[in-house]
């Protein structure tokens, strides 16, 4: 069944569920997506996993300009799961998630017992830019039925830029929730590699190379510096304006070309969060960080930076 039936399969149900109440309506819909990311799972080479705006589309860009110049594939090929592998079958099959649904068809709530046994690349960022930018994103860019799904305000609703980011269903607080949900399972998953956006920041062409070698493809040092090339900043900003991505199925278009902040590529600034707060909101902002984030990541007052980056929390591809 291809990916264009199992949409057309899962709005068929939600239009003959039209009638039900909205609770249960939304408890159909994300367990059909649970099932298809499932699905995906067990058929991945390995797993990119993240929270929603921390780098996963710029990581995905400079991850496809590798593989198309590694095994000589159209520009156009944006990553997404097996498209790739599909034309050339060295290519990995790459499960891309925010482990969002998943626990609505399997049920693993709160263990992540489902990919202990997966290679899995865990992409993080500052949680506080983390929290900013997907304020954007729900503003700008979220479709109406996605925001209830996943218990977002509303579409239309008026909420401030601060009082989205101390919102515990969607805000700071859930993104440290999910971030110290993941660390306190670390011992458990022997397949993981800790990768930090701000080090991808400072250094693409060795995070790049680092993930390549865990994920059993490595590329040479000319391979890995025209993929990041490729995907820099500026660069990004140009495919986007011009819809470049446009049939790879990744929405990396903008919301509203005349609106920078509707743009899938907005600033891409480390500690940018600080731009949007006054003083005494900075404070509780950090605050929480600091009193409630494992400091594993490496971000807060007091966590060490240098002790996450780069962190394997896992064996070597060979092991």
């Amino acid at each position: 069944m291809g990916e264009i039936w199992r949409e057309a399969v899962r709005y068929t149900v939600l239009g003959a569920a039209f009638w039900l109440p909205a609770e249960r309506r939304v408890a159909i819909d994300r367990w059909m997506r649970g099932r298809e990311e499932f699905r995906k799972l067990q058929a991945a080479d390995w797993v990119l996993l993240s929270w929603g705006k921390s780098g996963r589309t710029w990581l995905r860009v400079m991850l496809s300009r590798f593989y198309q110049l590694r095994y000589g594939l159209p520009p156009r090929s944006l990553l997404g799961f097996d498209n790739l592998k599909r034309m050339n079958s060295q290519v990995p099959c790459v499960f891309f998630t925010h482990n969002n649904y998943l626990r609505n068809y399997t049920q693993h709530w709160t263990s992540k017992l489902d990919l202990y046994d997966k290679r899995t690349v865990m992409l993080v960022r500052d949680p506080r830019d983390v929290a900013v930018s997907q304020y954007f994103q729900w503003r700008f860019r979220m479709r109406p039925w996605k925001k209830r799904i996943n218990d977002y305000p509303l579409h239309g609703e008026d909420v401030s830029i601060y009082k989205f980011m101390m919102d515990p269903r969607v805000g700071l607080p859930r993104v440290i929730e999910y971030f110290n949900g993941w660390a306190e399972e670390f011992p458990n998953l022997p397949r993981l590699l800790l990768v930090r956006y701000e080090d991808m920041r400072v250094d693409p062409e060795r995070v790049l190379g680092d993930i390549l070698r865990f994920t059993g493809t490595p590329g040479t040092d000319d391979e890995i510096r025209e993929a990041v090339e490729y995907a820099a900043y500026d660069n990004m900003k140009r495919l986007e304006q011009e819809r470049f991505f446009r049939f790879s199925g990744a929405r990396v278009v903008p919301g509203d070309k005349k609106n920078p902040d509707s743009y899938k590529v907005r600033r891409a600034k480390v500690g940018g969060y600080r731009d949007y707060f006054e003083d005494a909101q900075l404070i509780e902002v950090d605050r929480l960080v600091d009193e409630g984030l494992d400091p594993v990541f490496g971000y807060g007052a007091g966590a060490d930076a240098s002790a996450a980056q780069g962190r394997r929390v896992a064996s070597t591809p060979e092991d």
